[in-house]
């Protein structure tokens, strides 16, 4: 492991440069911020440094304070082991130095390591630099004095879309704006910032206090607009997140009482930002997202993944094309396979229209997506599967259909072949059991569209390889999904947990309770939409088609609701023809239907579950629990059964399957935040109204009697058992 260390070494022109070693980025760890102190004090004494130079080992500068951190003082709720950086370092040490500093920016400076770099007298960076501040993504505000000097030298309107949309810019642009003083090539970067240093010294470059700067901030009527602008649309996007208004805050503070002003505010309000839920939520999410690559028994047996250069997938429809966008943007050759040329044609147009789509976004260049469609090919047979190294199987929930093509594929693809299914639901034991290749076969369920959700949950069997994991692992990482890896059950990991989701709501609508009210306050909770009008966009064959999956593998906690039949029957299918709970019309967002409503009347005759036949009376907090504590119960159930490795994959795999807000931090975080003895009595209460459904699971009871977080390791509850 390299050593971790802050360098200070003099040259002959008297120019001290101090280099931070702490790799791969450069983190600001508490050790890196207290030896930069030491190094800087040392040049300050010296008599033979005239000026100084602040640079990163590796081609980085820094890529931001050591997230480790946060972890700890969540842990502990010690804000003390935050370090006093803004003002003891940044403006003592750094722009109130006697003697010229100057950043060397090489690569990246994210964060705290930006935030360094404004605190100099001037940056020196080389072409292509990252430059942010992305720190409202931890569900903190730029805490080393960022809210003050970036609006100084880039100018506000600018800077507070760097800060509120965690948004980074390249050097080039970072030059235009005045925040980068020159662009060097990377090998002239250390001299030219010497000789920019001395320059300093002798009065030929201006010695800028970025603090001290207000040419760049507007009049304070101007300001306050721009803020009051930024106000208003981060409520719109942000609602929940206290962070974006507290940045502006602090902003606001440093343009009416001055930069130093501004930082003791920063400094203060970081502190308090800390240790609110949001942050804790965020990070438990960054550091969760890290840890779904480290899987027991695959990851650390010394096995080295295999190249897979060719994958044919079979199923040119909505995930078939998604999933073969996907691997083409990464430089992946694909056989796409359909049974006829009608539907071949189909599948490669949805590719092209993919790929097409992200250019128009600016999200590729022509010549990258002429490059991707050129690895593609169709195919109407087997022949091009000799020399395959993944099949992808994207077909239709028909068991039958599955085994068959499972058969053929051992029969015709290399024995090499890793042999993969989309399924959402059905047992892969069932799909492979007419095979020899049991150990090849493993789940690749994508989320869709799949070539723009991040998730890729990885289902083995019993008998799936651990090379074939890794394999599929590394797949994942190239196509820049986030893979994690689950057991094999019905629905697997995500789709398991969130089965009793839409079906809570169907009791609340059946027992009364107004379809829009409950669609509004999942809304209002995070979610991107409600139950309903998720039901909208999905399509109700897919509902009924899930919903008979779920109702014949758990019987005893399944809910018949007739709606979504009834509905279909009425002739309406959701956003897919324009009829469904709401009306969809183009450039304009969803609309109630409220001829929808007598059709939900005759769902609630025929279910007749109103308690004493009136409409059920329910908070607002109470429709939040009924839908969501009956999923919390269902992810007991995951980790008692050990479907998923550890409780924070099923977090990572909420937030990217379902988009679960990441800042309640997952699905079992936020429970435990909650709490398991209040989850534990809103269920045993609900189940004394209408049964089963709500009664609470062995595992969820055992942890609110013990007083233990859902999220404990396994080990720590009697009734746990792993299966991974």
């Amino acid at each position: 492991m390299a050593e971790v260390k802050v360098t200070l070494e003099v040259g002959h022109d008297g120019v001290a440069v101090i280099t931070i070693f702490n790799p791969p980025v450069n983190a600001l760890a508490v050790s890196i911020i207290a030896g930069l102190k030491e190094k800087f004090d040392e040049a300050a004494r010296r008599s033979d440094v005239k000026a100084i130079v602040l640079t990163g080992n590796g081609g980085r500068f820094s890529g931001g304070f050591d997230i480790n951190v946060f972890e700890k003082v969540h842990k502990t709720g010690d804000v003390s082991l935050m370090p006093d950086v803004s003002v003891d370092f940044v403006v003592n040490t750094l722009e109130d130095s006697k003697k010229p500093v100057v950043a060397a920016v090489e690569g990246l400076a994210l964060g705290g390591g930006l935030e360094l770099a404004l605190g100099c007298h001037a940056r020196i960076a080389a072409p292509r630099t990252q430059l942010g501040l992305p720190e409202l993504t931890l569900g903190v505000i730029p805490g080393f004095g960022g809210t003050q000097r970036l609006p100084r030298l880039a100018g506000l309107p600018k800077a507070i879309e760097m800060m509120l949309f965690s948004k980074p810019i390249m050097s080039e642009e970072g030059k235009k704006l005045g925040l980068i003083d020159a662009i060097v090539p990377s090998q002239e970067l250390l001299k030219v910032s010497r000789l920019w240093a001395l320059d300093i010294v002798e009065m030929r470059k201006p010695w800028v206090r970025s603090l001290h700067r207000t040419d760049k901030l507007c009049s304070l009527s101007e300001a306050r607009e721009i803020i009051r602008v930024a106000r208003q649309q981060a409520r719109k996007t942000a609602p929940n997140m206290p962070q974006h208004q507290v940045c502006l805050d602090a902003i606001e503070d440093g343009i009416i009482h001055g930069g130093y002003s501004g930082v003791l505010k920063e400094a203060k309000v970081f502190k308090e930002l800390v240790l609110s839920d949001t942050s804790r939520g965020l990070v438990h999410v960054f550091f969760a997202q890290r840890a779904t690559s480290k899987v027991p028994n695959v990851t650390d047996v010394g096995l080295k993944p295999r190249h897979i250069k060719k994958v044919a997938v079979i199923g040119g429809g909505l995930m078939g094309s998604g999933i073969a966008t996907a691997l083409l943007l990464s430089n992946v050759y694909v056989v796409l396979k359909e049974i006829n040329t009608e539907y071949l044609q189909k599948g490669i147009k949805m590719i092209e229209a993919n790929v097409k789509g992200l250019v128009t976004k600016g999200k590729l260049t022509r010549d990258k997506a002429d490059k991707a469609l050129s690895l593609l090919k169709g195919s109407l047979d087997y022949s091009d599967f000799k020399d395959v190294d993944m099949v992808i199987e994207a077909v239709i929930e028909s068991v039958p259909l599955k085994q068959k093509i499972f058969g053929e594929l051992e029969k015709v693809c290399p024995s090499h072949c890793i042999l993969a299914t989309n399924t959402s639901t059905i047992d892969l034991n069932i799909v492979g059991e007419k095979t020899s290749s049991q150990e090849r076969i493993v789940g690749a369920h994508f989320f869709s569209p799949a070539h723009v959700m991040p998730l890729l949950e990885i289902v083995r069997t019993e008998k799936t390889s651990a090379q074939v994991i890794l394999d599929l692992l590394t797949v994942g990482k190239l196509i820049k999904k986030v893979p994690v890896v689950v057991g094999n059950c019905t629905g697997f990991a995500v789709n398991r947990a969130f089965f009793p989701y839409t079906q809570g709501a169907h009791i609340l609508v059946n027992s009364g309770v107004d379809v829009f009210r409950i669609d509004r306050i999942i809304s209002n909770f995070g979610l991107p939409m409600g139950p309903f009008q998720l039901q909208d966009l999905a399509g109700y064959g897919v509902a009924l088609a899930v919903g008979k999956e779920f109702a014949n593998a758990f019987p005893d906690r399944t809910f018949r609701s007739p709606l979504v039949e009834l509905l279909v029957k009425n002739g309406r299918n959701g956003k897919n023809n324009g009829k469904g709970y709401y009306t969809y019309e183009k450039g304009s967002r969803p609309k109630p239907d409220l001829s929808v409503l007598p059709i939900i009347e005759e769902s609630r005759r025929i279910t007749n579950i109103m308690p004493g036949g009136k409409p059920l009376s329910v908070t607002d907090r109470e429709i939040l629990e009924i839908i969501l504590f009956p999923v919390v119960n269902e992810a007991c159930r995951i980790l008692d059964e050990g479907v998923v490795i550890r409780a924070a994959d099923l977090d990572i795999a909420s937030v990217l399957g379902m988009s679960f807000p990441s800042y309640r931090g997952g699905i079992v975080f936020w429970a435990d935040t909650i709490g398991p003895k209040h989850i534990y009595a809103t269920l045993k209460k609900w189940s004394g109204v209408y049964g089963d459904f709500f009664r609470p699971s062995r595992y969820l009871e055992e942890r609110a009697a013990e007083g233990l977080p859902l999220s404990a390791p396994a080990s720590s509850s009697p009734s746990s058992r792993s299966r991974m």
